[in-house]
């Protein structure tokens, strides 16, 4: 068993997984340190199961609509503990296929936590207290984040994001502290099981960075499915006993609400405790690395991707980090990853999606007569005989000047499917001339983009 490589890439999520398998594609010798399953936050604990969990939640509503659609299903009744079950079985075995896909990379996997040792050595300390040492050339750290308790008595009570993939069943009614996509998207999914959920949110919208009026009417959708969204409310205090699951949050107003369990999605951070960065002379700005074009740390040899770098925390964008950082290093072919026009969703109920600069972002920096605002609301054709449920927003900033589109935002079902295709337009510079020469296709909520009047 060798301990000498060419790269030791620390934390096998994403980026690490990409950069791993793309070195070794290239003939470098590669060790992957993990010290839980492969996957990473994406695989294991966030997008994909809480993407299983969205659909399972959906169903409730479908089920409901079902009969204006001629179909009689009887009684619904909703097994959330085989729910659960089945996301968790799904998550092992992806974690199983991507330990496959790093032996049939030639990876090494290393099992364990690694600490670094000096500028080119790793200290991997494994489960039975063993400890491996380890020498590269070059290491990346891949080591993403974690999600962040707020400093409230009774904390330590509440769930983060990870724990909601662990409940064995679902209490009757949650109160979920945050505003971010995390919040929705859990706030969502809960009720969408049949939870009572109340949301806490600091300040007075939602989903600070996505477009104003798009996450309105995200708020809206959530409020006519009954979660109840208090802004201006924090936790100051969380009481009971985790065994019985008999909560109380008491608010900074002195207001009590009875749960049975809190989702504390206050906000991640870069997952930096215990890699002893100084021992290797790795610079940290604020609770980040900070990283050049190439992935570079202030020390040669060193190089972050991914969420520890705190920049845009996307999947996507780790893995293609990873992947330049591979193609640069190994593979000479360099690339660096260009940041500026990434797409994001909310995979809310309704789902939002959008791309490019939101209309604030467009005001600022075009001006408010610097541009156009072309939007559509309807009810979808999928919802025409239930005659309820969520209407559709499909927005185009567009720069008044040369017609170019700035942005595109909507929010609706299958909004991150279609903002994927308006992404590929809008990164090829497309004006709202080109989507109006685009013909539509009919019937279809995406051909709104393709027909909004000038």
């Amino acid at each position: 068993m060798q301990d000498r490589f060419d790269l030791i890439v620390l934390g096998a999520g994403s980026g690490g997984l990409a950069a791993a398998k793309r070195a070794a594609s290239y003939g470098a010798r590669v060790a992957i340190v993990e010290g839980d399953r492969v996957g990473g936050t994406c695989v294991i604990r966030g997008c994909v199961p809480k993407k299983l969990l969205v659909y399972g939640s959906a169903y409730r509503h479908l089920l409901a609509d079902a009969p204006s659609y001629g179909w009689d299903v009887g009684d619904i009744r909703l097994d959330a503990s085989r729910l659960l079950a089945n996301v968790r079985a799904e998550v092992d075995r992806l974690n199983s296929l991507h330990i496959g896909f790093l032996e049939k990379a030639g990876v090494e996997l290393v099992r364990g936590w690694g600490r670094f040792s000096g500028p080119s050595g790793v200290v991997v300390s494994a489960a039975d207290g063993s400890e491996r040492q380890l020498e590269a050339e070059r290491i990346l750290i891949a080591v993403g984040g974690r999600p962040q308790r707020p400093e409230i008595p009774g904390a330590e009570l509440g769930w983060v994001s990870d724990d909601l993939f662990e409940l064995e069943s679902l209490p009757e009614a949650v109160v979920v502290v945050g505003a971010g996509f995390i919040a929705c998207e859990f706030a969502c999914i809960l009720n969408g099981l049949g939870v009572q959920v109340t949301q806490l949110v600091r300040g007075d919208h939602l989903l600070r960075g996505f477009d104003r009026e798009a996450s309105r009417a995200v708020q809206e959708s959530m409020e006519e499915a009954g979660i109840a969204i208090r802004f201006a409310h924090t936790p100051a205090a969380i009481t009971g006993q985790c065994a019985p699951g008999e909560f109380t949050v008491t608010t900074q107003s002195g207001e009590t609400i009875a749960c049975g369990g809190v989702l504390l999605a206050t906000g991640r951070r870069p997952m930096l405790q215990g890699l002893n960065l100084e021992a290797a002379g790795v610079a940290v700005e604020g609770i980040r690395i900070p990283v050049d074009a190439d992935q570079r740390t202030n020390v040669p040899g060193i190089y972050a991707v991914g969420d520890v770098t705190d920049r845009i925390n996307l999947t996507p964008v780790a893995v293609d980090e990873g992947r330049a950082f591979a193609d640069t290093v190994y593979g000479s072919r360099p690339r660096q990853v260009d940041h500026s026009l990434v797409a994001s969703a909310v995979f809310s109920q309704p789902e939002l999606a959008g791309v490019g600069l939101t209309e604030e972002q467009a005001i600022e920096r075009c001006g408010a007569e610097g541009i156009r605002v072309h939007r559509a609301r309807f009810r979808p054709m999928s919802q025409a005989l239930p005659a309820t449920g969520p209407r559709v927003l499909l927005k185009l900033i567009v720069e008044r000047s040369s017609g170019k589109v700035l942005g595109a935002h909507m929010v609706g079902e299958h909004a991150a499917e279609i903002i994927q295709m308006a992404a590929i337009a809008i990164g090829m510079g497309a004006t709202k001339a080109d989507f109006d020469r685009t013909m539509a296709l009919h019937p279809s909520v995406a051909e709104e983009f393709v027909t909004m009047p000038n």
